[in-house]
């Protein structure tokens, strides 16, 4: 019998770690129902809300699910949104 243990190294804790949360492909909301991608509107501050960061930052498209057309749609209609002031640059939080 030996007295050595085995040491596993921190980054194949972190790769296990990894593999274990690992959720499943996400879907874009705006291609699986064509009713919300009339929606998608620089006018419809509630739906872009949900596509920013506390900061005020877009999302990007691997974190909302979005695929690469709409992603592109949505944060052409948030930057318009921008510069019409409804919706904020920035958010202070302190």
């Amino acid at each position: 019998m030996s007295k050595f243990k085995l040491k596993v190294s921190s980054r194949l804790l972190k790769k296990k770690i990894r593999k274990q949360g690992f959720v499943g492909q996400k879907h874009c909301r705006f291609c699986s129902d064509a009713e919300q991608e009339e929606f998608l509107d620089y006018k419809n501050i509630n739906l872009l809300r949900n596509f920013l960061t506390e900061r005020g930052k877009i999302l990007p498209s691997r974190v909302s699910g979005n695929c690469f057309h709409h992603q592109r749609e949505l944060s052409n209609q948030i930057k318009i949104a921008r510069s019409m002031a409804l919706l904020a640059y920035c958010s202070i939080s302190r």
